[in-house]
């Protein structure tokens, strides 16, 4: 692989993962508009039912799921072509965890289908972790991403 390539694949996981933090927080705006909805009064709730946030939610994540599982293999997968070994540091752990929240909240989702309000509490739960967990990873992330900047290529 030439070089320049190699160098340039460790910028892909960063701008993916920082669009991702994003749409994580468009998740959880449709969620909090989903729950307004099942809980509001029938006047308030014929007005946001039109905003259709449960199905958007649900659409987004699973975008969100698909593209966090893929965009974790996928840094770990350039980390390991590029050094020939994974840093095993607290980056990746936090990062598998990561991934492995978001698994355990998706798998939730046929429970709360059905009612299950533990279940819907276990769900925002492990999204909130994982969120927090995502800011953190944005912050040591870009620490690594400087040291990459800083060693690159002449």
């Amino acid at each position: 692989m030439p070089e320049s390539l190699a160098y340039n694949l460790n910028f892909l996981h960063p701008l993916m993962m920082w669009s991702l933090l994003a749409v994580s927080g468009y998740g959880m705006f449709l969620g909090i508009k989903a729950k307004k909805t099942r809980t509001a009064d029938a006047e308030t709730r014929k007005q946001l039912i039109k905003g259709n946030y449960a199905r958007r939610h649900f659409q987004v994540g699973s975008i969100l799921l698909a593209l966090l599982v893929f965009g974790t293999f996928g840094g770990m997968a350039v980390t390991y072509l590029n050094n020939g070994k994974l840093f095993v540091g607290p980056h990746l752990l936090v990062g598998i965890s990561m991934t492995c929240l978001i698994v355990l909240a998706a798998s939730l989702t046929p429970l709360m289908q059905q009612g299950n309000l533990i279940a819907r509490k276990a769900h925002v739960g492990l999204n909130m972790l994982m969120v927090t967990l995502f800011l953190w990873q944005a912050v040591s992330g870009m620490q690594i991403l400087n040291k990459i900047w800083e060693n690159r290529p002449a």
